[in-house]
């Protein structure tokens, strides 16, 4: 399917893909356990109407399936525009020797910044999830094979985190996820649009444990065709005991993850119960 799909987009316009899903595709995906969650979101962060936070999650599902869409349009070929918001905080980092980390989040469509953000200086590890199907995977290294781009899997036996040391150590650039629980089960909570949330704490227990300076990366779909990327540093007082470190540094994190949502409420993709403690 994923073929056909990258076949097709080679030759429709990509709007009429997006019409038929929110017309054929989204309606029964709205009967699936994930949409109470979502709707939720916009009932209780948001304090929506019933009908107001029912259509809501009607425009996250059908935004949800349109980044899909347009990562696979990548594949095909398709060409989107993109506007950076703070470029010269990740090329800085990129130019110095030292390694950094780049903190992603499950809103907007993160990985188009991996056409965009590249640097001729020094590789980019991004940590993805090892369930993804085999042509996603496959598709990812044929598009990201000229961009100095690898990709680690989160595995089971968490062998992924000989790699991440491994490329830390070496003053590359470590891109990993902050807003989700995977593998290990140690978490820092934080308050998120007003109520406590779980948030993974490898991320920041790594980026603290070696000083290193971090960026949040995200990637907000605007128009049909057009995407804003948002790199912003999060400071923290590298001098404080690693406790608080981890702690301002989350904290910061969440600062800017509400900034995102404060612009695209839409944009929020995590179809589970993410205030659940």
């Amino acid at each position: 399917m994923h073929k056909w799909l990258i076949a097709l987009l080679r030759v429709i316009d990509i709007r009429i893909i997006y019409i038929f899903t929110n017309v054929f595709v989204i309606p029964p995906c709205l009967f699936r356990p994930g949409f109470k969650h979502i709707y939720r979101y916009f009932r209780e962060r948001w304090g929506c109407s019933p009908l107001k936070a029912f259509v809501k999650t009607y425009q996250n599902h059908c935004m949800f399936g349109q980044v899909v869409i347009d990562r696979f349009a990548m594949y095909a070929g398709k060409k989107f525009q993109f506007e950076i918001e703070g470029y010269e905080y990740f090329q800085q980092l990129a130019d110095k020797p030292e390694a950094f980390i780049q903190l992603s989040s499950h809103i907007g469509n993160y990985e188009m910044a991996g056409y965009t953000l590249v640097s001729h200086n020094k590789p980019f590890n991004a940590l993805v999830f090892f369930g993804e199907k085999e042509s996603v995977m496959e598709n990812r290294s044929t598009m990201f094979s000229d961009k100095n781009i690898r990709m680690i899997p989160v595995k089971e036996d968490m062998s992924h985190l000989f790699l991440i040391d491994c490329a830390l150590q070496q003053g590359e650039i470590m891109s990993m996820p902050a807003d989700r629980i995977f593998g290990s089960k140690k978490y820092v909570i934080d308050k998120l649009l007003g109520a406590d949330a779980k948030l993974p704490l490898g991320p920041f227990s790594v980026a603290t444990m070696r000083g290193l300076d971090v960026l949040a990366v995200n990637v907000m779909k605007h128009s049909t065709k057009g995407y804003r990327i948002f790199v912003t540093p999060l400071d923290y007082d590298k001098e404080a005991p690693r406790s608080k470190q981890i702690e301002q540094l989350a904290h910061n994190y969440v600062l800017e993850l509400e900034r995102m949502l404060n612009m695209y409420p839409t944009q929020w993709y995590n179809y589970f119960d993410f205030w659940k403690l």
